[in-house]
């Protein structure tokens, strides 16, 4: 048995979906049942490879709720169907600060996603350590998650770390450093999508966004 968990970079793999939609026209994908998509890939893992854990870290875009009010509450709502598949969220957040803009000649307030790349790397060397998983596979094509890749590789030899990148975001550097890796097309997003309305185990009914 080789027990597999998966480390999700929320807003990575939702910019590709958002890349998806744009440029090749596969509308209502967002509506993601993460759960289902990473075990899709469990048989390219190995042939014993089993689902353990999946975890999915992401934070709230609050400083975008002028332009688009209802982001946060499509943002829970998705975070309400992962945690019913028994998906676990790590939330970070976003931090403002004062750049200098050569477009507009003025300081303007630019926000960064904080704590994400940190949280994963920390808990890919905890499920190590804890002996909690055989392989991890990290969702993502960040190379900000390189060091900690490294570091799991030197002090857990006989760990496996695969990268799957989201559609538009392989790396090549990843890929190499990586025990192995695979890419997402959109047509795995279209096969793994939720149920609309997605009855939760408690008898609660979500209804997909419209703009999803």
């Amino acid at each position: 048995m080789n027990r597999t968990t998966f480390l999700i970079d929320g807003f990575n793999l939702y910019h590709s979906l958002t890349d998806a939609c744009r440029n090749l026209r596969c509308n209502g994908i967002k509506w993601l049942n993460i759960r289902k998509l990473c075990a899709s890939y469990i048989p390219h893992i190995t042939p014993r490879a089993t689902l353990e854990e999946v975890y999915y870290f992401s934070a709230f875009a609050y400083h975008r709720q002028n332009r688009d009010p209802r982001i946060i509450q499509r943002h829970r709502l998705l975070i309400e169907c992962l945690k019913a598949t028994g998906v676990t969220v790590e939330m970070g957040r976003f931090k403002s600060k004062q750049v200098y803009c050569n477009g507009c000649k003025a300081e303007v307030t630019h926000y960064d996603e904080k704590e994400t790349d940190v949280a994963i790397s920390a808990k890919l060397l905890e499920i190590f350590f804890l002996d909690q998983c055989d392989t991890a596979v990290l969702v993502t094509g960040d190379t900000d998650l390189m060091p900690a890749i490294r570091t799991a590789f030197r002090l857990f030899p006989d760990k496996q770390i695969f990268c799957l990148f989201p559609y538009g975001r392989k790396n090549n550097e990843l890929a190499r450093l990586a025990t192995g890796s695979f890419v997402i097309g959109a047509n795995r997003y279209q096969a793994c999508q939720f149920e609309n309305p997605f009855v939760t185990p408690d008898g609660r009914e979500l209804t997909k966004p419209a703009s999803w």
